[in-house]
């Protein structure tokens, strides 16, 4: 692994070049460009804000924020995978033709993603912003912000390693794509984007389980950074929730779980080292793909 590594070091200019190809392409004849990166998650916030914090009435203030700063992250992962498993086959002919290392197609993709991540959190702050300036007293940053660049950090390497993985196999196994795109809309609603930790940790079948479910589902890390992101870039919110006598009333915030973050830290390494040496035990069957 440690030859692999020093080889994409040789060819990090093909890699810079490579992330500046997905970012262009991305956005080819198209007249608004680089906001749609801005655009998709403001509208897909702004949807789940009327359905959820006006429609269903959900009485958090600001929900739209609390939408955004679990969003963000997930669709960072969703795309990264998504666009890493067609990256190889989408360039096969050039694998076949010219040598060069094969990962730097996989991590263009999730590297042009992160930017994009990146350039959405500056909305997000924007937006922390615009919500002060209406309303005073919502307070736009919190200290704990400073955690910020070590979540990322997470999330870049949990991403990293899931698209190695599935671009390896989606290679020579072209049904990995469609078994991911289910698994990546699933996940969409295992983790807490559109509702709040709180509720799962005060759920009936939780409570009725001595807390087991909860724990179950903090087992899987997507669920833990979006959490997260909530924790450290907004304030503390009370959830309203339904007790198990059904009455309504609202939850104590949780406290940031360290322990789970500290958890996903070592997964996603594990997944990032894991995932690049099953790249590179796989990448030289690619020119034999028909």
């Amino acid at each position: 692994m440690r030859e692999d590594l020093r080889e994409l070091w040789r060819f990090r200019e093909l890699f810079v070049s490579m992330v500046q190809r997905e970012i262009k392409i991305r956005y080819k004849n198209s007249a608004l460009g680089f906001l749609w990166s801005f655009i998709n998650p403001l509208v897909t916030t702004a949807v789940m804000t009327v359905v959820f914090g006006t429609v269903l009435s959900n009485g958090i203030p600001n929900y739209s924020a609390y939408v955004l700063a679990a969003y963000l992250p997930y669709m960072f992962l969703q795309f990264s995978v998504l666009d890493s498993a067609q990256s190889v086959l989408s360039s096969i002919q050039l694998v076949k033709k010219v040598y060069f290392p094969r990962e730097v197609l996989p991590l263009a993709a999730v590297a042009s993603n992160f930017i994009h991540l990146l350039l959405g959190y500056v909305v997000f702050f924007l937006f922390l912003l615009v919500a002060f300036l209406r309303n005073p007293s919502v307070v736009p940053f919190q200290a704990t912000t400073i955690f910020l660049p070590f979540l990322l950090l997470i999330n870049l390497m949990l991403a990293t390693g899931i698209s190695l993985i599935v671009s390896a196999l989606n290679t020579l196994y072209e049904d990995v794509k469609y078994i991911v795109g289910v698994v990546m809309y699933l996940m969409f609603f295992l983790c807490p984007i559109m509702y709040f930790a709180e509720e799962v940790a005060n759920s009936r079948s939780n409570i009725e389980s001595h807390y087991l479910i909860y724990k179950l589902y903090n087992l899987n890390p997507i669920a833990v950074l979006t959490t997260a992101y909530r924790k450290i870039l907004l304030a503390p919110v009370k959830v309203p929730i339904r007790n198990p006598l059904g009455k309504a009333q609202l939850a104590e915030t949780l406290p940031m779980a360290w322990d789970y973050v500290a958890y996903s830290f070592v997964l996603s390494f594990v997944v990032m080292v894991g995932g690049y040496a099953l790249f590179n035990h796989m990448k030289w069957r690619f020119v034999e793909r028909p």
